[in-house]
């Protein structure tokens, strides 16, 4: 997937919403108040996401976008690994060194109102943005973890959004030359949002690590997302954008 994404404080206080008292929810919104509204922002700029993670599952926390393994000694070392670690490809989440921790003790949820992803036509990129048809949010499945820096003592979480095979909506637009394959974040039902927290039986985690229905989900092209022709980080930012050279729609 494309590392940019957007959040909507209210859509991702649902899941508190439903778990917890007013009082919980006046609080939790006192403690995001740092946090706006994110319409495109690149995963390499390393921002903020909210997340729910295993330890606290009901309550949102503000996380960088970029994971940092507990085991990094310098700033240097975590400055080098947060851009190779914004996804996690979930095929190799209990081998690879820089997720299998996370994999085996800290998962997280992570709300998005929708995510953006690329579609390659002669030699272009195009952006579309995915959402839910029904305007729900979309809980993504994601690692985190909590580094502290050495340096200066300071904690810092981060996390990282799991990947999986795509689903034939995103097998047309995910068509990136360069990959074996087309990818997806790991999107979880409501059903199994507790399970992808809970559950600590690997083999269990790894049924957990399929493609989200396509009939669920809804797309369509949008301004550049970059460059001098990108709108930035506004609302407008999702809002359908016609192309001339795509006038055969891929959908």
């Amino acid at each position: 997937m494309c590392y940019t994404a957007k959040y909507l404080i209210e859509k991702a206080l649902k899941r508190a919403r439903h778990y917890g008292v007013e009082e919980d929810i006046i609080r939790y919104k006192e403690e995001l108040k740092g946090f706006e509204n994110q319409y495109a922002v690149s995963g390499y700029q390393h921002p903020e996401i909210i997340i729910y993670t295993n330890n606290a599952p009901y309550h949102p926390i503000l996380s960088r976008w970029g994971l940092i393994p507990h085991w990094i000694r310098t700033e240097e070392q975590a400055n080098d690994i947060w851009n190779k670690t914004l996804n996690a490809r979930g095929e190799t989440l209990f081998t690879k060194p820089s997720f299998k921790d996370a994999a085996t003790n800290r998962r997280c949820l992570i709300p998005v109102a929708g995510f953006y992803e690329y579609h390659h036509y002669k030699n272009k990129a195009y952006p579309f943005y995915i959402s839910k048809k029904d305007d729900e949010p979309l809980m993504l499945a994601g690692l985190w973890s909590e580094w502290l820096n050495h340096t200066t003592g300071e904690r810092v979480n981060s996390c990282s959004i799991v990947t999986t095979r795509a689903n034939p909506l995103m097998a047309k637009i995910h068509n990136n030359p360069k990959l074996k394959e087309p990818r997806m974040p790991l999107i979880l039902s409501t059903t199994i949002e507790d399970k992808w927290l809970n559950y600590s039986d690997r083999k269990d985690l790894e049924d957990l690590l399929i493609p989200f229905p396509d009939n669920e989900l809804k797309a369509h092209t949008v301004q550049k997302l970059s460059g001098k022709e990108s709108l930035g980080n506004v609302p407008k930012a999702s809002e359908y954008y016609a192309y001339k050279e795509l006038s055969e729609s891929i959908l």
